[in-house]
Order: C-alpha cells, then structure tokens, then sequence
C-alpha cells in the first residue's frame, strides 16, 4: 500500500501534520530550494516532538555534488535523530565520489535516501550504485518547480521503470514533484511505497505557503 509524505517548515506545521494520516513529516525549507534544508537545532526541536508518533525525514539543501560537502552536512544531519536524510542528487559534479563516500554512513546504519531530479533526465541505472553503495532508499523529485508536475516532465514508461527497478533491488520508492490531485490516482497503480507532497497542501496550492488542512484533507481523500 503506497503511504504519504508531507513536507513541513516549522514545529507548527508538523503538530498540523501530525493530527493526520500521513505517514511520513518530512523537514524542508521551500523557500530556499528544491531542497532546502532546515537548520539541524530546528530539525532537533521538531524530532523530539514528533518522532515517537511519525517517521520523520530531512532533507540537506540543495548542494553541490561534492564528496566532502554532501558527507559533513549529511553527518550533521544525522546526529539530529531523523529517521531518513534525503540527499538531492543534483546535475554535476561527482555522483560516483559522493556516493563512495556517503557509503560510510550507510555502513553506520544512517537511512540515506537518494532524489534523482526528473527534469534533469537522469540516468536511471545510477539505482544499482545506490543499493550497493547501502542506501536506504530512492525517490523521484523535480527541481525547477515551474516546470509543472512530476507526470508533466517525465513519461509514465520511464516512472513505471524507475519504480520498478527501486523495487528490484528492495530499495524505499518515493514519487514526488510538485504533485496535484488529479496525478495521484495513476500513480498509485505503479505501486510506490510512498508519494510526497508540499505544494498541494498549502494555501493556493504554492509550496512557500503555509498549510491548509483543507487542502491536505483533499489529498489524504485520495488514498
């Protein structure tokens, strides 16, 4: 059964969330990227209220693919208590060098999971390398938000074979970007473990805004 991630910017946000069905609270700051982190101390503050009741994920900005960059703010961000760190995999830079080294932490067992942006066209097989480098799991995610919905930049064929590969090798599946209503129910055929929101759960449906539980009702209604 494919679960929800919500994307929060403040303890108010994730005491909103947590008076829902989603499964997962995941710590981001819209307003400085696709994946804008938010400062661990804050991280901290939101974990120890949260965590017992929800799985909880962050994310560590909108980095560089630069080895030693990602591995510091990932060890940061491990130390806050998270459940899972999400790790943008951004065009450039060293994919094959990053994913060596945070093969560290994964042997530490830290839960990493990997986004792959679908507007850059990246290379799916990039999957295998995740698993052996120990990642927890996988997810797809857009990265200039104005280029409309996860389903509005990639196929449903290239979608069905990123979720299928992930499930190949027992990786964790999220779908997201910029994700509306009418996206959900053909995405649920393909059998994702989780689909992540923010935009559609926020007032007038833009991600800096703030939530709406009216609008996460409507897509919880979905599921």
């Amino acid at each position: 059964m494919t679960g929800t991630l919500a994307s929060v910017n403040s303890l108010a946000e994730a005491k909103l969330i947590l008076t829902t069905a989603v499964d997962i609270i995941d710590l981001k700051q819209p307003e400085l990227g696709a994946l804008g982190a938010l400062p661990t101390e804050t991280v901290k503050s939101i974990v120890n209220e949260v965590k017992l009741q929800k799985l909880v994920s962050a994310t560590v900005g909108d980095l560089p693919m630069q080895a030693n960059i990602v591995f510091d703010a990932v060890k940061a961000m491990s130390e806050t208590g998270v459940d899972y760190i999400k790790i943008g995999f951004f065009p450039g830079g060293d994919w094959q060098a990053t994913t060596s080294k945070l093969a560290e932490l994964t042997q530490q067992g830290h839960k990493l999971i990997a986004v792959l942006f679908a507007d850059t066209n990246p290379d799916i097989d990039t999957i295998q390398s995740l698993k052996h480098a120990g990642f927890y799991g996988v997810m797809l995610d857009t990265m200039d938000k104005s280029n409309g919905s996860l389903t509005q930049v990639m196929s449903n064929t290239k979608i069905t074979e990123f979720v299928n590969q992930a499930k190949s090798v027992q990786l964790l599946c999220g779908l997201a970007g910029s994700l509306k209503q009418q996206d959900i129910a053909a995405l649920l055929t393909l059998n994702p473990d989780y689909l992540g929101f923010r935009g559609a759960l926020c007032q007038k449906h833009i991600r800096t805004s703030q939530l709406d539980e009216q609008c996460i009702n409507s897509i919880l209604a979905c599921f």
